[in-house]
């Protein structure tokens, strides 16, 4: 208990753990209505959607959650320049979410053939489109708060909010099956915005800004660089899942798009756990770090804490993958079993590499970020096609693991002067 308390790691860990098994729990029990309501086929197209969401947010929000802790950690005892600060986000994001609402609205039917294979689901795309700016605040007053370090109000606003939105997602998909379960997705997230608002009642203080302060053009810079980096992530994150999706539809049936997404899915449970506490931690720590020697201190506390945990836990899902699956989808999944082996070795890579990442983030090391992100998804995309010749699904399992693979040796070499100084270091 003494070196959980001295920990802070351990600390965010754990009290996140509290979110994330809620979060895990009810993720669990959407998989099993959204397998029983709505079948492979259901899974496939709210897995396009999902990643479509995530692409426009991502888009609309230029990168603010890094960026907003980076400038956050660095002026947090100067009110005057917080100001400036938050108003500079405010009115940038009310422009860029605006003309993203509009483009969306005037674009939902071609983008609904493209994500659903028809036009009949422009509708929740539109109603995605206009709940977006509210998205959008609610990205900004969580960037907030994390830099003021406030995790525990971030967890109770994730539990809270998780729970609201499984039983709006579940009534949903039971009246209205597909299209209500896509509808969710949207009003998912504006009940988020709801949750997060009240907190913000209480802490008023901390988000007092001056809105006569209207952009900054010292803050824009900052903001450019790491909008920059989440624009490409932005774009080619989704559209590779959404191309790869496309790919399988197209060379087996939309059955086979759903065990991929079913897959993708288990996985996103116990990934939420490490990358939701590493963004609490890790990000607001190496943002106030300025030296190498500080980043290998963190770097040994990552590996020594942070990757035997993740895994132990990986060990044990392995072990008890059927009793997971059989809860969380029907019979129709089964074949996610033997597949499941290929995404936790994967993600194990992801999380190594993981450690290097968010230097890379938030040092804003740019030609490294976009050489990582393009080698990954490129490598995913290329192994996908080509792997999937042979292996059918689990050829695109195993592209997953093998690009997570190049990406880790790729970023052992990008950082092989830390290395090489510390042995130096060590030996003298």
């Amino acid at each position: 208990m003494k070196f959980l308390k001295q920990n802070t790691l351990l600390k965010v860990l754990s009290l996140n753990s509290i979110s994330v098994a809620m979060s895990f729990v009810l993720g669990v029990f959407s998989s099993k209505i959204i397998s029983v309501f709505l079948g492979t086929s259901g899974m496939a197209l709210m897995g396009s959607f999902r990643n479509f969401a995530l692409m426009i947010k991502s888009l609309a929000t230029l990168g603010a959650s890094n960026s907003i802790v980076k400038l956050f950690v660095e002026n947090k005892q100067d009110k005057k320049e917080l100001s400036i600060i938050y108003s500079t986000f405010f009115w940038l994001f009310l422009i860029v979410s605006t003309f993203l609402t509009l483009l969306l609205i005037v674009f939902a039917s071609s983008l609904s053939s493209f994500l659903f294979y028809t036009d009949s689901y422009s509708n929740p795309i539109r109603f995605f489109g206009l709940l977006l700016p509210f998205m959008v605040i609610n990205t900004f007053w969580l960037a907030i708060y994390n830099g003021l370090e406030k995790y525990k109000s971030i967890v109770i606003i994730q539990i809270i909010s998780n729970v609201i939105v499984f039983g709006v997602t579940a009534l949903l998909i039971w009246k209205q099956g597909i299209v209500g379960g896509l509808y969710s997705i949207a009003i998912g997230e504006f009940l988020m915005v709801i949750v997060t608002f009240l907190f913000i009642r209480k802490d008023n203080d901390y988000f007092k800004f001056d809105l006569q302060k209207i952009l900054s053009k010292k803050y824009i810079k900052v903001i450019q660089k790491f909008s920059i980096m989440a624009i490409l992530s932005a774009i080619i994150v989704p559209l590779t899942l959404l191309i790869i999706r496309n790919n399988i539809v197209q060379s087996y049936t939309i059955h086979e798009a759903g065990i991929w997404d079913a897959v993708n899915r288990l996985s996103s449970f116990y990934m939420m756990f490490f990358s939701s506490g590493l963004s609490l931690y890790y990000m607001p720590k190496l943002a106030s770090i300025d030296s190498e020697k500080e980043f290998v201190i963190e770097l040994k506390s990552y590996f020594k804490i942070f990757v035997p945990l993740f895994l132990m836990m990986l060990i044990v899902i392995y072990i008890v993958k059927e009793m997971i699956i059989k809860v969380a989808f029907t019979e129709e999944f089964s074949s996610v079993n033997h597949l499941l082996i290929w995404q936790l070795a994967g993600d194990f890579l992801r999380i190594i590499t993981l450690a290097f990442g968010f230097q890379i983030v938030v040092k804003m090391m740019l030609k490294r970020y976009f050489i990582g992100e393009i080698i990954f998804n490129l490598s995913y995309f290329l192994l996908s096609i080509y792997l999937m010749r042979y292996n059918a699904i689990e050829g695109v399992m195993q592209a997953y693991f093998y690009a997570n693979l190049i990406t880790l040796l790729l970023i052992i070499f990008m950082f092989k002067d830390i290395f090489i100084n510390h042995f130096k270091m060590k030996n003298n």
